[in-house]
């Protein structure tokens, strides 16, 4: 049946305005009238149709099919829908997708950008190799067009949608000078992404890999406090695994408590202990047993439960001259005899060592003599509303430079190459998350308001999306076309897991860090989500950080290649 969409300049339906798709048409009954006003009432209040499509969203993707949800995406799908009704419903939010957009892929960017330049080394033959394998997976697609007679802007959404990839698709459609085809073909190959990943990595997370260059076992990511007896004397910077010398990263335990005689003190990182001392060792299951076993033995009286002359308390990191330096440059020892032992950022728990720098909101459990704790309130700010302001001159700022680099473009043959609204802000807020700071301003924004922000503009942008692309989804979802597109993203994106399993298996990591950095790879939370419910290993977390940033920046950069192919 026809769609015949009201005039409007009246109530009434207007044969011109009459186009083929889901609309609904005028029926006998008071029906057809009152759905024809709300579709008036939702054409003329744009900001009304997006927000609904939005909280419709939100629910959509709350509901489980299996082990799935599609969370912020549900927008998407309900955007479509509603697009679909009226053409007019789609019409003016080309602002609203930019905007959307730069906050999702910028806020990511702060967020990951230190974990992304610390791993760049350790797994850099994980990295190098998604990208060639995503390389070759666009090669594919192109290929797969040709022979199916598939455009290039859909194939560019089939790219994105298989790879989960949302700024993909906006770099598809800028490429594709507004074309609603990649968003068509995005929506039919999301779902297929979501679930033919989920298949293959519960399929391939059974298989346990040799692991030959990944051996540490980092399952168990919580941390332990164990009061140990010395056997002998030694510096506290030399305790194997140590995580309090200055200049130096990483590490795997923290000394706290220390008592010698009667005397309760917390141990200084220069200090020398001595045969008989007894401390508390704070760190990972295994660092804290592997130290424990070198220097002493542990034994059963804990220290940490004499509160009386050390104590220990939480601090909020609120202090904007105290965000972004690193926990060596507060000198904590020096200033206040104290030290920090653990940071808690989001849901993470992790070990304090000296070159970490703190970020606003994170928790730091700082150790001290009990008269000295209300000192260190000053230096932390431990302030839960200060944590929940954002600096928007910063952030701002911030987003002003990814885009103005997103402008830029690079000759490349007949053409160029630009980074786009999409890549630009997400390259800056890497490298600005990697900064921290910058004299006086704090590039970070505290956790909780770094998901907020990037979770409002993840679901505006895919709303905004969906209604923009409802009426040409409409008509090639489900047709042989779209049923087409499904499978040849599917094929191609069971050979992509497979070679990519392969080459985690050559490199020698785990089945932990493989799996995760499969979920990364595709850069779907969902699928990160189901690999922990199988693996019970941060490696799992660490995989998916190395190549979750990088996947996003592959894929915005490959898929404009596709469009024009």
């Amino acid at each position: 049946m026809p769609h015949c969409a009201p005039d409007r300049r009246s109530a009434t339906v207007s044969t011109r305005n009459c186009a083929p798709g889901f609309g609904i048409g005028r029926a006998k009954g008071g029906f057809a009238s009152y759905d024809d006003r709300v579709v008036e009432i939702l054409a003329g209040t744009p900001l009304l149709t997006l927000f609904l499509a939005v909280a419709l969203g939100t629910l959509a993707g709350a509901i489980p099919f299996g082990p799935l949800r599609f969370g912020a995406s549900g927008a998407l799908f309900v955007g479509l829908a509603i697009g679909a009704l009226d053409p007019r419903l789609g019409e003016g939010f080309g602002l609203l997708q930019t905007l959307g957009l730069a906050l999702f892929v910028y806020t990511i960017g702060l967020a990951a950008g230190s974990s992304f330049f610390r791993d760049l080394k350790k797994q850099a033959p994980l990295m190098l190799g998604a990208v060639v394998l995503l390389a070759g997976y666009a090669g594919a697609v192109i290929v797969a067009d040709k022979v199916f007679g598939i455009s290039g802007p859909m194939g560019a959404g089939l790219f994105a949608g298989s790879l989960t990839a949302t700024p993909a698709l906006a770099a598809a459609q800028a490429a594709a000078d507004g074309s609603t085809e990649p968003a068509v073909g995005y929506a039919i190959t999301y779902p297929v992404g979501v679930i033919v990943t989920m298949i293959v990595v519960t399929l391939v997370a059974r298989v346990k890999l040799p692991a030959r260059n990944d051996p540490d076992n980092a399952a168990g990511s919580r941390l332990v406090a164990i009061t140990v007896e010395l056997d002998r004397d030694v510096a506290v910077r030399d305790v194997p695994g140590i995580a309090e010398v200055a200049g130096k990263a990483g590490g795997e335990v923290r000394i706290s408590y220390l008592l010698r005689g009667d005397e309760m003190t917390v141990a200084r990182p220069d200090q020398e202990l001595h045969r008989g001392d007894r401390v508390v060792l704070v760190g990972t299951p295994a660092g804290v047993h592997r130290a424990a076993t070198d220097i002493g033995h542990e034994v059963p009286e804990h220290l940490l439960h004499d509160r009386r002359a050390v104590d220990f308390r939480h601090y909020v990191v609120s202090k904007p001259s105290t965000a972004g330096r690193t926990v060596a440059e507060l000198q904590i020892p020096s200033r206040f005899d104290g030290i920090i032992t653990r940071v808690r950022r989001g849901d993470t728990e992790m070990l304090a060592h000296a070159e970490m720098r703190l970020q606003l909101g994170d928790r730091v459990l700082a150790v001290a003599p009990s008269e000295r704790l209300d000192e260190l309130t000053g230096v932390f700010g431990d302030s839960e509303r200060k944590v929940t302001e954002v600096d928007f001159f910063s952030m701002g700022l911030g987003i002003a430079l990814g885009v103005a680099v997103g402008v830029l473009s690079i000759p490349l043959g007949e053409g160029a190459l630009a980074l786009g609204s999409a890549a630009g802000p997400l390259v800056v807020g890497l490298i600005l998350g990697a900064l921290d700071r910058t004299g006086p301003l704090v590039w970070t924004i505290p956790n909780a308001a770094n998901l907020t922000i990037r979770q409002l503009g993840l679901v505006v942008f895919l709303a905004a999306v969906g209604l923009s692309s409802g009426q040409a989804f409409a008509s090639t979802a489900f047709s042989l076309q779209g049923v087409k597109v499904g499978l040849v993203a599917a094929v191609l994106l069971v050979a992509l897991l497979g070679m990519f399993w392969v080459l985690g298996r050559l490199i020698g990591h785990s089945t932990a860090r493989v799996a995760g950095a499969m979920a990364g790879l595709i850069g779907q939370p969902a699928i990160l989500s189901h690999v922990n419910t199988i693996i019970d290993d941060d490696r799992t977390e660490a995989g998916y950080s190395a190549l979750f940033a990088l996947g996003i920046v592959a894929k915005i950069v490959l898929v404009q290649f596709v469009v024009g192919a």
